[in-house]
């Protein structure tokens, strides 16, 4: 029997796989189910148990699957580890079914971004390929409608927690940070030892995208050198004897196996020395594959920005009002803020996940003129950041900090909403957070 915790996108497209392939499994959630996934179970016969564990703990269980968004921490998980029941990840488990290239993208911050513009560049070539992970629908939910011969996944660390054998034959990691610690017993190093699972099962055969100008990434690799057995394929902003992808002249420059590519970057939408970087190892992975050059520039600069990433909403009064609400932890913050071009009203706060702001303060001093905090408790923002503006208020719902925004930019200025912080507070995501900031914004 197998267990899935967790009755999400994840869950329930790991429960779907499993009976599509012929294996019993029984969905189990310590909450409601959602009416959406309840009629999926039932109408695919899956037994499943909600708002508690009880049958879970009765079981004869294989192994376990679990979502994402439970810690290894939960009384639950704990009990099934101390029983010595194996506990995957759902990339884990939809990896046994696949003979498929994969593209695996992780970061704490530009995964999304970047998945997206490989995903656009092989869609533009051609390549039988889709999009999954932690970007919309679940990998098992994908590969149980219909295989593809390449995949792109976008991975979170949790995601990453929970592999055994998965291996992705072109590995990218865009960026390392501060993120999540709450859920890593507030140990930096074990979250970036998460994010470096992408590459634990890689041979000589794969590659590894990086960036080589992020001290935690060369640090981590320099420490673990005899472990990775992957070629490597750094970029850089700067040229370096190691970067095969790198910036001259206002070009992405990229040499692989003789290989070269001269990107111009004058037509590029995307703002930003983080989108830059962005497109760097996108471009990596394209000439990789020996895709043509025009159909990577033509994807580069016909690339939407993501929702809710320094997603450009309305101008009101020669005001720009910017949805950032991807924006969760501080590095995210520091690169919409360091995007910033004119005087900025900054929306910010919602739950801190052990947020340093330190490394913001020269950018806050320079660039914003106020500060409207969004959440239930602001009083770490407000120490931090109440000698370094002119004006910092509080408030409760999205409504108020767009009214309160729209009260004090003057003309030229910025709205910025780049919260730093997860939304679980006063949102069901930051998906929803970001939505309802745009539906203020076009009320005004």
């Amino acid at each position: 029997m197998i267990l899935v915790l967790g009755s999400g996108e994840s869950g329930v497209g790991s429960a779907l796989l499993a009976k599509s392939k012929g294996l019993p499994v029984f969905v189990s959630d310590s909450s409601l189910i959602k009416k959406v996934y309840k009629e999926l179970l039932i109408k695919n016969e899956i037994n499943f148990e909600e708002k508690g564990h009880l049958h879970a703990t009765t079981l004869d269980i294989d192994y376990v699957i679990k979502s994402p968004g439970i810690p290894d921490s939960s009384e639950i998980v704990q009990q099934l580890i101390n029983k010595n029941i194996q506990v995957i990840s759902e990339i884990e488990f939809a990896y046994k079914f696949i003979n498929a290239k994969i593209i695996g993208v992780t970061g704490s911050n530009g995964k999304t971004t970047t998945s997206s513009l490989i995903y656009e560049i092989l869609i533009n070539a051609e390549f039988d390929v889709d999009i999954a992970g932690n970007i919309g629908t679940s990998f098992a939910t994908k590969i149980n409608d219909k295989q593809k011969k390449n995949y792109v996944l976008e991975l979170s660390s949790f995601q990453l927690d929970g592999i055994v054998k998965f291996n992705p034959h072109i590995a990218v990691m865009t960026s390392l940070s501060p993120d999540h610690l709450d859920r890593y017993e507030d140990n930096y190093e074990n979250y970036i030892n998460s994010k470096f699972n992408i590459i634990k099962n890689q041979t000589a055969a794969d590659y590894f995208i990086y960036d080589s100008e992020d001290l935690q990434i060369i640090k981590f690799i320099k420490n673990n050198s005899e472990k990775i057995k992957s070629t490597l394929l750094p970029f850089s902003i700067s040229k370096t004897h190691e970067s095969v992808t790198y910036i001259e002249d206002k070009n992405i420059i990229s040499i692989i196996n003789k290989k070269k590519l001269i990107m111009p970057t004058n037509n590029f939408p995307l703002i930003g020395t983080h989108n830059l970087k962005n497109a760097m190892a996108a471009t990596t992975v394209a000439n990789l594959l020996k895709i043509r050059k025009d159909t990577i520039r033509k994807s580069l600069e016909h690339f939407q920005a993501v929702e809710h990433r320094l997603e450009h909403v309305l101008k009101i009064n020669k005001v720009n009002y910017i949805n950032d609400s991807k924006a969760t932890n501080v590095n995210a913050a520091y690169y919409a803020l360091d995007s910033m071009e004119s005087s900025t009203v900054w929306i910010v706060g919602g739950i801190d996940k052990g947020n340093k702001y330190e490394e913001l303060f020269s950018l806050v001093n320079e660039k914003v003129k106020a500060i409207i905090c969004l959440g239930k408790d602001n009083k770490k923002i407000i120490e931090n950041f109440e000698n370094l503006v002119e004006y910092i208020t509080e408030v409760k719902t999205m409504s108020e900090a767009v009214k309160e925004a729209y009260a004090i930019a003057k003309s030229n200025d910025s709205v910025l909403l780049s919260p730093a912080c997860a939304s679980f507070d006063l949102f069901e995501n930051y998906e929803d957070r970001g939505r309802q900031f745009k539906a203020e914004v076009r009320k005004l």
